[in-house]
């Protein structure tokens, strides 16, 4: 007896277990078969389900599970990022909560807690990606810290330090004052903001009562002043040549340069220059030979270079120096004023411009054939608009800041000589002591050499993904790669764009001298329906497993992908998933009528015959359409089409011209033909319904 209604979490929990069990969506070199591959985007081992997740995995699955149904060997990897800083931040939380200090821990002290974090929550988000019903490749599971990887990643570094790609110096960098680590520019978001202007006057030395005033949004870093700087071409200032004026409260003579780039329009037109802690500042004062005062510590707070509030937040400062300011006469007025401020996107803490010692990448050489790719088509974008946008980041691209400082993440692999800065890059202690000797001649032992601090940027792994999870880069010359690479499609968000897009595709050139993908499909942000972004500080982003356990996963993938135009924001609302498990249910009573009707060996009446027909055909068109849409990821579209079909022209019109009357048989000719219609149907279905399917 067929129940009444369908069970979701019967039939999901059910079906999922089988497929594992008979391991149907593992996949091995076939060289009789097309392979079509396809690697996830790897969540931090930090998170859980998000609806982004939601959108993005549907898609990839919807996808892969289309190709197995075409017959090519598909094949869908999985795996997990360590995300340094957040998986950090993380651990560091917990030890604080225990009463543990990170700074009172070895280096393996702490690693020993930040891995046994990653084993407890590393995999709950893979789990819950079950739950949703993706058919990964399980067996093929990766972790961008495992061994394979970190050892790709170190092979990486040695080669690309080897070619004069990476170098290390002195440069002004994102910090990120809670994490301590510099971030790259990817990494900061902008805000805009109600700040305040303030405008400051400096007393020109020599005079008693003559002045230049200045406008600032950070009166606090006036303590790291190095000069006052004006536009040559700037009549109001020409008798200011060559003077000097003092910084007000810590009373230091700094000179007044004149240079084009200020601009004589803003504020007063005359700049104040911090070379430590502004990046244009910076530019100015090494075109100048301006003293670098860095009068921050790596936590946000001042050091004893400022003089003053010495241990004071950045921010508290701003607060209590205006005062002080004002009682010493130096204050001229505050207004109202709207600008950007940057902020790290993994902490949410404003991000302070410092000059750091930092391990880069040049770019430029590797961003060539990456653009060209993207530019002939070599590489698709969907959706195209964002060709442009790939474009401007691509032709200005910047040398990347690979190195963090951080604990959690690769090692950098530069081994320093004792009371020297003198260095060898080496995979491993050993080798480090051998190049020691072959380069500087000395005899040491590995005790007294002294590993790089830092780790290398999250993104310095990812980039090598596609190639690394067919270990790639450590035998370039394996089945696995040889077969699988490139991948097929790409699908993920326009927001790492760069971060992680557009460095893979480099690294892929570099490493394979090919594309590591052929489709990049860049799928909406997910809104609510007042188009805010979903959020966990906001509280308007549901819970997607709670969304599951009401609407059973199928309802919640057709309301995902009912919204979800290619590159258009999604703008999510409760009642997609609920009609997703109408849907479900209108699948399930059609599949009740059908299995409920008596068979008998009659003739077969003309209208149903007619009607079989009709409907045959109609299928036939409606695969091609699906074809077409599939071909151009219109993938909301391809599901409306079969959406629709089923609704519509199966369960509204074929079933209701040819059911038989009340207690009557059906000819055993129309219900023969109407199981294999419908079975058409469920499978035309089950790339985006795959459990009631």
């Amino acid at each position: 007896m067929i129940p009444t209604n369908y069970d979701p979490r019967t039939s999901e929990e059910k079906w999922y277990q089988y497929w594992l069990e008979h391991r149907f969506f593992h996949s091995t070199v076939d060289k009789k078969r097309t392979p079509y591959c396809i690697v996830i985007p790897p969540p931090n081992v930090t998170g859980v389900l998000h609806m982004g997740h939601m959108l993005n995995n549907t898609i990839q699955d919807v996808l892969v599970r289309r190709a197995r149904l075409l017959g090519k060997n598909a094949c869908w990897v999985p795996g997990t990022d360590h995300a340094s800083i957040a998986t950090e931040a993380k651990v560091v939380a917990k030890l604080k909560s225990e009463g543990i200090e990170k700074r009172d821990l070895s280096r393996d002290e702490f690693l020993k807690h930040a891995w046994a974090w990653t084993e407890k929550h590393g995999g709950i988000i893979l789990e819950q990606l079950k739950r949703l019903g993706a058919s990964c490749d399980w067996d093929r599971t990766c972790f961008t810290m495992d061994e394979i990887r970190s050892a790709s990643v170190i092979k990486v570094f040695i080669d690309l330090y080897n070619k004069g790609l990476i170098y290390k110096g002195v440069r002004m960098v994102n910090w990120d004052p809670s994490a301590k680590t510099a971030v790259s520019d990817e990494e900061v978001v902008y805000k805009e903001e109600h700040s305040k202007l303030y405008y400051l006057r400096y007393r020109i030395d020599g005079t008693e009562d003559e002045y230049i005033t200045i406008a600032t949004t950070r009166p606090e870093t006036i303590l790291g002043d190095s000069a006052v700087c004006v536009n040559p071409n700037d009549e109001r200032f020409r008798h200011l040549a060559g003077k000097k004026c003092i910084v007000p409260l810590v009373n230091r003579v700094i000179p007044i340069i004149q240079d084009e780039y200020v601009d004589m329009e803003f504020g007063t037109g005359a700049l104040k220059i911090t070379p430590a802690h502004d990046i244009n500042d910076y530019e100015i004062g090494y075109k100048h030979h301006l003293e670098t005062i860095d009068i921050f510590n790596d936590d946000g707070t001042l050091n004893e270079n400022a003089q003053l509030f010495v241990g004071k937040d950045r921010f508290v400062v701003r607060q209590e120096i205006i005062p002080e300011l004002e009682k010493a006469g130096n204050l001229v007025k505050i207004e109202d004023y709207n600008n950007k401020v940057g902020y790290s996107e993994r902490t949410n803490v404003v991000i302070e411009p410092k000059l750091s010692m930092q391990w880069f990448l040049k770019m430029k050489e590797l961003a060539k054939p990456a653009l060209d790719a993207v530019m002939n088509d070599d590489i698709l974008l969907t959706p195209a608009k964002y060709k442009n946008t790939y474009r401007y980041w691509m032709e200005n691209v910047k040398d990347w800041c690979i190195s963090r400082q951080l604990w959690w993440g690769h090692q950098i692999p530069v081994y320093y000589l004792p009371n020297s800065n003198d260095y060898v890059v080496a995979e491993n202690i050993t080798e480090a002591v051998r190049l020691v000797k072959e380069k500087f001649g000395q005899d040491i032992t590995a005790e007294q050499l002294r590993q790089d601090e830092d780790c290398l940027d999250t993104w310095f792994s990812s980039w090598l993904w596609p190639i690394s999870v067919f270990n790639g880069i450590l035998e370039p010359d394996n089945e696995d790669i040889n077969y699988y690479y490139p991948t097929n499609d790409l699908v993920s968000g326009p927001d790492i764009l760069f971060f992680w897009m557009a460095r893979m595709i480099m690294a892929g050139y570099e490493y394979r001298h090919e594309k590591p993908f052929s489709n990049l499909y860049l799928t909406g942000i997910v809104r609510d329906k007042l188009h805010r972004k979903m959020s966990k500080s906001l509280g308007n982003s549901p819970d997607p497993i709670d969304l599951i356990n009401q609407y059973g996963a199928d309802g919640v993938r057709v309301g995902m992908l009912l919204c979800a135009p290619a590159g258009g924001d999604l703008l999510f609302d409760e009642s997609l998933p609920e009609q997703g498990r109408n849907f479900t249910t209108k699948i399930w009573n059609a599949f009740r009528l059908v299995s409920n009707w008596k068979v008998a060996d009659l003739e077969q009446p003309l209208h149903s015959k007619l009607a079989l027909e009709w409907f045959e055909q109609y299928l036939n068109k409606c695969k091609e359409t699906l074809n077409t849409q599939f071909e151009q990821y219109r993938i909301s579209e391809a599901l409306m089409t079969v959406y629709t079909g089923f609704r519509d022209e199966f369960s509204s019109w074929l079933l209701e011209i040819i059911k038989p009357g009340f207690e009557q048989p059906i000819d055993r000719t129309t219900y023969d033909k109407t199981i294999y219609l419908f079975e058409e149907m469920l499978q035309l279905l089950h790339p985006f319904m795959p459990f009631i399917t």
